[in-house]
C-alpha cells in the first residue's frame, strides 16, 4: 500500500480548513476544491480529506450521521513526543476543537482525544518505541 486517505464530513469547509491548519496539517491545493480539502498528515503517505457533507453523501446511499452525536470512526495520529501531543491538542482547542476527556498516560504510551468542530474524533498519541521491541531485545538492553 502506498497511501491512506481518511474522508471526514464537514458542515463548514472553511472552518474545518482553519481548524486542521491550526493543528499543523497543510493543505494540498492540487487535491482540494470547493467540495473538499486534502490535509496532509504525512507527506506522500497519510491524508485527511475534509469534505462538505453534500459531497461526502455522494460516496454512499446510506444517510450520513452526525459525528458529534453518533461517532463511527476515530482517527489515531501518532507524533514524535508527549510535548507534540500536548501542543496539537492545545492548538486544536484554541481553533474550536474539544477535548472530551483527560489524557490517558500508560508511561510508555500517552494519548489525548480531540474532537474537531464537527465532532469527528481524532486521537493524538506518542509511544516509546523501545516498548514495542521484543522482550529479549528489551532485556538485553537493560542487562548491558
Amino acid at each position: 500500500m502506498t497511501a491512506m486517505f481518511v474522508n471526514l464530513p464537514a458542515a463548514d469547509l472553511e472552518r474545518s480548513k482553519a481548524f486542521y491548519s491550526a493543528i499543523g496539517l497543510t493543505m494540498n491545493p492540487a487535491m482540494s476544491d470547493h467540495n473538499g480539502a486534502c490535509m496532509v498528515v504525512e507527506q506522500d503517505h497519510s491524508y485527511l480529506m475534509i469534505l462538505t457533507r453534500e459531497y461526502f453523501q455522494t460516496f454512499s446511499d446510506l444517510p450520513i450521521g452526525d459525528p458529534a452525536v453518533n461517532p463511527s470512526v476515530s482517527t489515531a495520529i501518532f507524533v514524535d513526543s508527549r510535548d507534540a501531543v500536548d501542543k496539537v491538542v492545545t492548538d486544536g482547542i484554541a481553533a474550536g476543537g474539544v477535548e472530551p476527556h483527560p489524557a490517558t498516560d500508560y508511561g510508555f504510551m500517552y494519548q489525548r482525544q480531540l474532537n474537531d468542530p464537527d465532532g469527528n474524533i481524532l486521537e493524538f498519541g506518542w509511544f516509546d518505541p523501545t516498548a514495542a521491541l521484543p522482550v529479549s531485545e528489551t532485556l538485553a538492553d537493560h542487562e548491558a
